[in-house]
């Protein structure tokens, strides 16, 4: 006679998450900065209220076992995307292509519109690439920079950066990390991404009037002999030359040609 598995009721499954959230919180409370080890050991115990939970509602262990190692394995594109990020970020910067992006970027942005600007270009790369930490990587890191050499705030930049770069990460049918939700849940890809939209475009829209407010008037601290000496500094520092935006487009070229993100973003390093 086979087993009988009850269907998790919302208490089952808000105990873990309550769990993990309660122990996550005390830690930082207890060790602040210092909290990375130890949230680990919390993670861990989240896991294991949530097997016996399972176990309670009829679950084996082998049953158990083999959902962690699907659900592993459906992440491990997601985490390999990660890894080569770190190489891409670290290779653009050495041979000065980002450093270049800054150079041009100075001159051509105007810091009237720069946070709303550069939250549209994040979204609107983010979503052919279909990678957040990509865009925040590259293309945030170059905004960053122009930010600095503007004067403008440099808090309020990130968040415009984050802001766009996980609204077109979210939306893309490319991203590692919306398949990922999509696959786990078994539900329709382009569904999942349809009903986001009820949240993610208002939230997306009331960013862009709010960063578009800030960055109202923000030119007016901007010195031309400033950004005159960044862009000095960083030539005796790096090998500007437009050549150095080639990696850049190679990579856009290769997302708006869909081509398997891993792959771009290994090219787009070794370029």
């Amino acid at each position: 006679m086979s087993k009988i598995i009850k269907k998790p009721t919302l208490l089952d499954a808000l105990i873990p998450v309550i769990v993990l959230v309660g122990m996550l919180g005390s830690l930082v409370y207890v060790f602040g900065d210092g909290s990375a080890g130890p949230n680990q050991v919390a993670l861990m115990l989240a896991a294991s209220v949530a097997a016996m939970i399972g176990i309670k509602n009829g679950l084996n262990w082998k049953d158990i076992e083999r959902s962690m190692i699907d659900t592993i394995s459906l992440s491990m594109h997601a985490i390999l995307i990660l890894l080569m990020v770190g190489s891409l970020i670290g290779s653009w910067i050495l041979a000065g292509t980002v450093p270049t992006m800054i150079y041009y970027g100075v001159e051509l942005m105007s810091p009237d519109y720069f946070y709303v600007t550069a939250c549209l270009v994040c979204a609107l790369i983010g979503s052919s690439i279909g990678s957040s930490w990509t865009v925040a990587g590259t293309l945030g890191i170059g905004f960053m920079g122009i930010a600095a050499a503007l004067d403008l705030s440099l808090p309020i930049s990130a968040g415009a950066i984050i802001s766009g770069a996980y609204f077109g990460d979210k939306l893309s049918p490319l991203s590692d990390t919306t398949n990922l939700a999509a696959a786990v849940s078994n539900s329709d890809l382009f569904d999942h991404i349809q009903h986001m939209l009820w949240t993610t475009a208002p939230s997306f829209i009331i960013a862009l009037i709010i960063f578009f407010i800030l960055g109202f008037g923000s030119g007016s601290n901007v010195e031309v002999k400033d950004i005159e000496l960044l862009q000095t500094a960083m030539q005796d520092a790096f090998f500007i030359n437009p050549l150095m935006l080639g990696p850049l487009a190679l990579l856009l070229f290769m997302a708006v040609k869909k081509q398997p993100a891993l792959s771009t973003l290994i090219i787009g390093a070794l370029v």
